[in-house]
């Protein structure tokens, strides 16, 4: 039976659904092959990702495919309880409630795997993370699973490095329809959408200020400039800062960034980005987001340690008061802003990410028993594949190699 806040908000749920379905024309086509295929007939499906209209349209493309698919949140904030008792409504077990507590959240991961399913969808790797930590009488055998964020893809080869990774893993988020769209498109537009909704203050001629230029960083940095803002880029990376540098953006450490921002938005994927130090020169009303999956990048046990006092300010934005009577403004409370504050990415992005996610489960299907416990890229014919359908449901023509051209490059 489904955990849920409110069946009575399946309705509006439903309709969020419906709507995105209009603006995902890859995962509906894919879908209709897996249908018709019966792909995943018979199987079990363990889904732990944003509960959000995109996620709850892929979670039902995988049900007519043929699966009990049992799904719940990866974050407490970016859980929509309409669109959790929509997908409930619709035949899909949901474990997920808005703003959960962190013990309420990880029994609802374990309510997944009571399940016991023969695949796994996971995004950060607290689904995998859950299923190694069971006792080993009650673990059972799982196909694979596939993992969509940066943040996953680093938990899981730590495991494979160690040679704890329980079953195979198709790395998602590597693949070129992923983390050239979703990473830098789609978060550059979702977090900018979040920030703007939340604050309601003007980004034109405000310092921006965008730690980690990897995918995810240059979208936010590119958008912010867009907009009008002046951007500073830090980076640990030399290779990725002289990029952003010959991109046009300054390239600072955070300790010489932090007086100058207005706006501080984290993508790096570590902890401890912005700490005690940075906070203490911050500007008077200084905003400071997190892109990354975790929130662990913007120190806020530091930033509770120096303020004098911390309210609400308006909704997802608390404000901590400082020596001097400054104040900082956290959004979301640290977490992935553009979820926890907005409604995640546009659905034409999810689009492709959720067509490579349905086809990295059929190929782990078609190679149980193959692969090792470890993380695969998944096949380029697949990136292809999507590439494709998504060009000719935009409308858009490209030219193809002749043969005479194709053995030329040795293709």
């Amino acid at each position: 039976m489904s955990k849920i806040n409110d069946p009575e908000l399946a309705l509006t749920g439903k309709q969020k659904i419906e709507w995105v379905k209009d603006f995902m024309p890859a995962l509906t086509k894919i879908g209709q092959e897996l249908k018709e295929k019966r792909t995943f007939a018979g199987r079990k499906i363990g889904m732990s990702i944003h509960m959000e209209a995109k996620t709850a349209y892929l979670a039902l493309i995988l049900k007519e495919a043929g699966a009990r698919v049992y799904a719940t949140g990866c974050n407490p904030l970016s859980t929509q309880d309409d669109v959790a008792a929509g997908l409930a409504s619709l035949g899909v077990q949901v474990y997920a409630a808005h703003g959960v507590s962190e013990n309420l959240y990880r029994q609802h991961l374990r309510k997944v795997l009571q399940n016991q399913p023969d695949l796994i969808i996971d995004d950060g790797g607290d689904l995998l993370e859950t299923y190694c930590k069971l006792p080993e009488d009650a673990k059972w055998t799982v196909i694979g699973g596939c993992e969509e964020t940066t943040t996953g893809i680093i938990r899981l080869k730590k495991r494979e490095r160690a040679k704890t990774l329980p079953f195979p893993m198709m790395d998602i988020n590597d693949a070129c329809c992923k983390h050239y769209y979703d990473n830098r498109f789609g978060t550059g537009q979702s977090t900018w959408t979040a920030i703007m909704d939340t604050t309601n203050v003007l980004v034109a001629g405000k310092t921006v200020v965008v730690a980690g230029y990897g995918y995810c960083g240059k979208g936010i940095a590119m958008r912010a400039r867009g907009m009008g803002a002046d951007v500073i880029v830090t980076e640990v990376d030399p290779v990725k800062a002289i990029e952003a540098n010959l991109n046009g953006f300054r390239v600072m450490t955070m300790d010489e960034a932090a007086p100058l921002g207005d706006f501080f938005i984290t993508a790096t994927g570590c902890k401890d980005v912005i700490t005690a130090r940075h906070f203490m020169v911050m500007k008077d009303n200084a905003f400071l987001a997190n892109s990354g999956h975790f929130d662990v990048e913007i120190n806020l046990d530091d930033l509770a340690s120096l303020a004098y006092s911390s309210s609400e300010r308006r909704e997802n934005i608390t404000g901590y008061v400082l020596e001097g009577g400054r104040t900082l403004n956290v959004l979301a409370e640290g977490r992935l802003v553009n979820l926890a504050a907005g409604k995640g990415h546009p659905a034409e992005i999810m689009d492709m990410s959720f067509s490579l996610q349905a086809l990295g489960l059929e190929c782990l299907i078609k190679h149980c028993g193959e692969l090792e416990n470890k993380v695969y890229v998944l096949p380029d014919y697949l990136d292809q594949k999507v590439a494709d359908i998504k060009l000719d449901a935009m409308g858009i023509r490209i030219d193809h190699l002749t043969q005479d051209q194709a053995d030329y490059l040795n293709i």
